[in-house]
């Protein structure tokens, strides 16, 4: 008993000494050190917690085809090893996420060489969090896509500031650059589905540029955003893991819509009638690209279609019948104008239809008439040697010239022209048994009204003015301004401008020639009177040496085109209404550079007061006169009559004709 209570005693008072003993050693402790080990207590249990949990707010977008994806989620969903491997990388996408910002802040020139839309999407991905790139499990594909959508609008947005776009497919806008239009689809064609970051031209219809990533041969094109196909199936379900040699930041870009092969092939052009026979007054022309050959023995112009059916959209069988000389509202004038077939030929009817091309050739060519009226000095101008100009200057001389009617005489006469505006040799249409071909053919020469250009509609913005300068350099004419050539004697009077008086040898002559001369002198001028000749060159120097002209309406008017620019014309308007025939100078010689003056006469200085009595409806009518049609007018008011100035009552017009080559001539020489 004894032993026992002893026993007793003594475990109790052993376990109150060990109580004791750790009381004791636990008021040792600091409070401070005691709460730190609480805290990091707290946080190794929580770390432990959150490592073993399962989440499923965070996945990955899945980046393979549609079969393949369900599949990886069938395996997944069988396989519990396999979810867990997926949230430990999952885990360690996030961290990859992280290190990529970093490198995105840090290395922008590694950015930009691995492509020129990922230094853009990695900072949308910084500002926008990473639901840019990730996709919460409901609604996976909408969030997507929405997300693709802003992407690409915000792309659209700064793509001409910050990003050089890779590629894209730009609208016709005119038929005038159908040439280009075609080389540049052909440019696109041949180009590489961008592989090379280079810039090339940005879209115009409205859609994300498009993004490669850094191995393109590996991507499938479609519509979710492609990255690289691994070989093992599970590996497929996150594309982007750390032990993957791409450097991470290409593994969390917000990748735009890639177009598929349909959205980025070029637009086709579309088809257009072959000729115009409406938007101009004066002429029908027709524009041919493509397989074109042209039979000049019979009269035909033919574009061929390209092998394969024939497509409505873009080409139609057509047949049309052209007269290529502009004043198709003339009779007399269309008259002797040869009618050419202008056609387009399926395939399938081309080799029946079409003759085999003889001579091929690399530039364009241009088909047009040269009778009508081109006997008329004036007509020569405004219906083939202007428009020629209009239309074949902007070529440099690589275009072909192939004239119908051709008539050698005339052709011969303004030989100079037609050298300067092509580089080749007249294909004369009507005697050559060749078939040529062509890429681009004009049918018609381009024009816009009589001897006038419209710089509005005109290639390359063409005036009157180039067309003067143009004249002059094709007859190498020195003088482009009415003042006194450089090392000319200057005699101590006042410089004496040229006046060049054009005497016209039959009808609506000046009569009193010998008078103007002198009454020209006496205000101050040099006076030089000429009638012209059949050849252009002499009379085109002769002009060129002289400041001012003058002359009745007719078209001895038109060597106002050598006349250097700032020089003065002076139409002397014979009686008959006839003020609006003058209209065919006086706005070509302003928007030439010209000073026009018009002077019309009396009854009294017409030659027509010697043959009809004062109150003869020729003087009192005019406009029955002209009512009567034009033979009419021109039988009294043209051909019959002449004129005798007023040397009195002309005087005036020479006095201003004077004070504005002495002014301008003062400033040419300051401005010298």
């Amino acid at each position: 008993m004894e032993g026992g209570g002893k026993a007793g005693y003594s475990y109790g008072g052993h376990h109150h000494h060990q109580d004791a003993k750790l009381l004791k050693n636990l008021s040792r402790v600091e409070p401070r050190r005691f709460g730190l080990g609480l805290v990091a207590g707290f946080l190794i249990v929580t770390c432990a917690y959150f490592s073993t949990a399962k989440f499923d707010a965070i996945h990955i977008a899945m980046i393979s085809s549609p079969a393949k994806n369900a599949a990886g989620f069938m395996n997944a969903s069988s396989d519990g090893s396999n979810q867990q491997q997926l949230d430990l990388d999952r885990d360690a996408m996030s961290r990859e996420g992280s290190k990529a910002q970093v490198l995105d802040r840090d290395d922008d020139d590694k950015i930009s060489s691995l492509g020129p839309d990922l230094g853009h999407n990695a900072s949308v991905v910084e500002g926008k969090k990473k639901d840019e790139t990730f996709a919460k499990d409901s609604g996976d594909a909408s969030v997507s896509a929405s997300t693709d959508e802003a992407l690409a609008k915000d792309d659209d947005a700064i793509v001409g500031a910050v990003l050089p776009p890779l590629s894209s497919e730009e609208p016709t806008n005119s038929t005038q650059d159908s040439v280009l239009e075609d080389e540049e689809l052909k440019v696109q064609e041949t180009a590489p589905v961008a592989t090379n970051p280079s810039p090339e031209k940005s879209s115009n219809n409205g859609s994300s540029p498009s993004v490669v990533p850094s191995d393109p041969a590996t991507l499938p094109v479609q519509q979710i955003p492609p990255t690289p196909e691994a070989k093992d199936p599970t590996a497929q379900q996150i594309p982007a893991v750390p032990e993957a040699k791409v450097p991470p930041v290409q593994q969390i870009p917000a990748f735009p819509v890639v177009k598929t092969d349909s959205e980025a092939a070029p637009r086709r052009k579309e088809w257009k009638p072959l000729c115009d026979l409406w938007s101009n007054r004066r002429i029908d022309w027709c524009e041919l690209d493509g397989d074109v050959r042209v039979d000049g023995a019979n009269g035909t112009v033919s574009l061929v279609a390209p092998p394969g059916p024939a497509d409505e959209r873009t080409f139609r069988a057509e047949s049309w019948h052209i007269k290529p000389y502009p004043r198709k509202a003339d009779p007399n004038a269309m008259r002797h104008v040869r009618v050419l077939t202008v056609q387009s030929l399926p395939a399938t009817a081309a080799s029946a239809a079409a003759p085999a091309c003889t001579e091929r050739h690399d530039v364009p060519g241009l088909v047009f008439s040269d009778r009508g009226y081109t006997g008329n000095y004036f007509h020569a101008y405004t219906d083939v040697i202007l428009p020629l100009f209009l239309t074949a200057r902007q070529y440099s001389g690589e275009v072909k010239l192939l004239v119908s009617d051709f008539q050698m005489w005339w052709l011969g006469k303004f030989l100079p022209v037609f050298k300067a505006v092509s580089n080749y040799d007249l294909i004369n249409l009507d005697d050559d048994r060749r078939v040529h071909c062509f890429r681009h053919v004009q049918v018609g020469l381009t024009c816009h009204a009589d001897f006038s250009i419209d710089p509005s509609r005109a290639p390359n913005g063409y005036t009157m003015v180039d067309f003067t300068r143009f004249m002059r350099a094709t007859y190498r004419l020195p003088r482009d301004a009415p003042f006194p050539a450089s090392g000319e004697h200057q005699p101590r009077r006042p410089w004496r401008p040229r006046l060049l008086v054009i005497a016209r040898a039959r009808t609506r002559r000046f009569v009193n020639a010998d008078e103007i001369v002198r009454g020209a002198e006496r205000a101050g001028f040099e006076v030089v009177v000429s009638e012209g000749e059949h050849e252009v060159a002499p009379f085109a120097e002769l002009a060129n040496t002289c400041d001012a002209m003058v002359g009745v309406h007719g078209a001895g008017l038109t060597n106002m085109v050598f006349l250097p620019t700032g020089g003065v014309v002076i139409q002397v308007v014979p009686l008959g209404g006839l003020e609006f025939v003058a209209g065919y100078f006086r706005g070509p010689s302003r928007d030439m550079g010209l000073r026009y003056l018009e002077y019309r006469i009396t009854p009294e200085e017409s030659t027509l007061i010697d043959q009809y009595p004062r109150d003869h409806p020729i003087f009192t009518d005019p406009d029955g006169v002209k009512s009567k049609g034009w033979n009419s007018l021109k039988e009294a008011y043209l051909d019959k009559q002449d004129v005798r100035l007023d040397m009195k009552r002309f005087r005036p017009i020479l006095k201003k004709a004077i004070a504005h080559l002495r002014k301008n001539s003062s400033n040419n020489t300051t401005l010298n």
